[in-house]
């Protein structure tokens, strides 16, 4: 029992951080937009995602009013006590921290509304990543993504004749149909190759990934930066003023494919890439991480 209040307790803390404080690497990102940006328009707009920023990790409040449907990636280790029952422990967590931060309630039911905790009534959110690795541990990743960043992200069934070019072209497309809809500058993630849901599976893990990091294939991180070079010339820069840097960092995760079939997942994140971590071992030691 004491083991289950101590997941509940630190799942509760990695909300409140994930939609309360911008990890460092992005805050790290922002501010050095901050001091490279020339033109006025941009610089103001990324002063005051900053301010925000500081605002909301020193009042402890969302830094956006959109918290987000809310996600959990877990890996958990083959001894680790109660893995048939860490959704359900995940979900009183997400009840406890919708009514104690407090999270926006955003989980819409078509026919009873809204459920006012952020729990859908038939299951299917919060929505469960599950990865089982070896060990007696459980590392926990909350993320609290906004509407918005949704509404611009995109799946593409290309032709498989359009090969890699076409897929990077998509993104790229994907980026500039954005806009400003989606409030950058943004983190984007690219998922290419599975099938239609695995790509966006894909693409949506590749935003854990930490800025700056490339693919441990040098053919892959050539792509990455390729792709960032071209997102940031694109004239949209921070909230859409037209000038300035759109894309902090762009990451990719590349699988296999039917041959008939070449999915592109991009899942964008808006400049407010929320998310924590924590680890808890069997014996109820908690660490939390941010990247």
């Amino acid at each position: 029992m004491l083991l289950k209040q101590i997941i509940i307790d630190s799942t509760v803390e990695i909300l409140r951080r994930s939609a309360t404080k911008l990890p460092k690497p992005v805050m790290d990102a922002m501010v050095e937009i901050k001091n490279t940006t020339n033109d006025e328009g941009a610089l103001l707009q990324i002063q005051n995602i900053v301010d925000d920023a500081f605002l909301a990790m020193e009042e402890s409040k969302p830094m956006c009013q959109d918290t987000g449907i809310i996600s959990f990636t877990i890996e958990v280790g083959d001894h680790f006590p109660f893995k048939s029952e860490l959704k359900d422990i995940l979900k009183e967590a997400t009840i406890q921290a919708t009514t104690d931060i407090p999270l926006r309630p955003n989980v819409v039911d078509f026919f009873n509304g809204n459920s006012g905790n952020n729990i859908d009534s038939r299951g299917f959110l919060p929505y469960f990543y599950i990865d089982l690795i070896p060990g007696n541990d459980v590392k926990i990743t909350a993320m609290t993504k906004g509407g918005g960043s949704s509404n611009v992200s995109k799946l593409g069934m290309l032709k498989p004749g359009l090969g890699l070019k076409g897929a990077l072209q998509f993104v790229i497309e994907t980026v500039a149909e954005a806009g400003p809809s989606g409030c950058p500058p943004y983190r984007v993630g690219v998922g290419i190759g599975g099938g239609e849901d695995i790509c966006m599976t894909l693409a949506k893990k590749s935003l854990l990934k930490p800025i700056g990091y490339r693919n441990t294939d040098h053919k892959i991180a050539e792509l990455e930066e390729a792709l960032m070079k071209a997102c940031n010339e694109l004239p949209i820069g921070p909230m859409g003023v037209g000038a300035g840097k759109t894309v902090i960092d762009v990451n990719i995760n590349l699988a296999g494919r039917h041959p008939a079939s070449l999915p592109v997942g991009v899942v964008l994140s808006c400049w407010a890439l929320r998310h924590s971590s924590v680890k808890i071992t069997a014996e109820g030691d908690v660490e939390f991480t941010e990247y």
